[in-house]
């Protein structure tokens, strides 16, 4: 069934009211009608099936056929910092690691970033990763849209290791510690209505210089490996998500 996020006050209690680009893509695309069904959701609090009762070019009205809960989140919350890759992989990996269970996604430039950073093109460049997101979300029936903040420096990204319950860093060279080791210690000290949050960094297609390994390590972060293969710089945060949800019982682990 068709799913799509709408603003918390296009819900005025058993009505919904969708408009704007999910609205065109309903009639253009989908060829919806009157009496069709499809899933909406606010991205906070309130999911439904409705049932489409009006409709229009750029406005569809539905009514709340049935309340849904919002229960396909993961309680272990995981953000990827990912250093900005070539060409359109950040556009890979917003797309895969949302449908995985990413919460939000965290850019930065790090000493090997080969992209060149460009301030005008920031905000387009987040809006289409910010659409990606939305899609990917709605595609995967996910109760929330993962944010996707705005790139920072590799100073700025250090500053925000507190705010989370672990850090853990992706490093190729990491060839005693992995993944597992570091995740299996928080999942078994979470109780059943427990949460926790937990950042994934991955660095650039060169890797971290041996100064930002030591300002991890410094800043909290554990090192871990992820196997004994090399893995593509967009392909390792999706490996690492993978496998913490797997360990955290979102996938049949534990």
């Amino acid at each position: 069934m068709q799913r799509y996020f709408i603003e918390q006050d296009q819900f005025d209690g058993q009505t919904v009211t969708i408009q704007g680009d999910d609205a065109r893509h309903i009639t253009k695309v989908m060829r919806g009608k009157a009496g069709d069904k499809l899933i909406v959701s606010d991205g906070v609090s309130r999911e439904a099936m409705v049932q489409i009762t009006h409709i229009e070019a750029s406005e569809v009205q539905a009514e709340v056929v049935e309340w849904l809960p919002m229960d396909h989140e993961p309680r272990v919350s995981v953000t990827i910092a990912q250093s900005l890759p070539k060409g359109d992989k950040m556009e890979l990996v917003i797309q895969k690691c949302t449908e995985i269970g990413a919460v939000s996604f965290i850019p930065f430039l790090s000493e090997r970033t080969i992209v060149q950073y460009d301030a005008k093109k920031e905000g387009k460049r987040l809006e289409r990763w910010r659409k990606i997101a939305k899609e990917a979300a709605e595609q995967s029936h996910r109760n929330r849209i993962p944010a996707v903040y705005e790139s920072r420096s590799w100073k700025e990204l250090l500053a925000s290791f507190d705010s989370y319950d672990l850090v853990c860093y992706c490093y190729e060279k990491e060839d005693g510690l992995q993944l597992r080791d570091v995740i299996k210690p928080l999942a078994a000290g979470l109780s059943a209505d427990e949460s926790a949050s937990v950042l994934v960094v991955v660095g650039p297609e060169g890797g971290f210089t041996t100064g930002e390994v030591q300002a991890a390590e410094t800043a909290g972060a554990r090192s871990v490996g992820l196997g004994k293969r090399i893995l593509r710089a967009e392909t390792a945060g999706m490996v690492a998500l993978t496998c913490i949800l797997y360990e955290t019982d979102e996938m049949g682990g534990m």
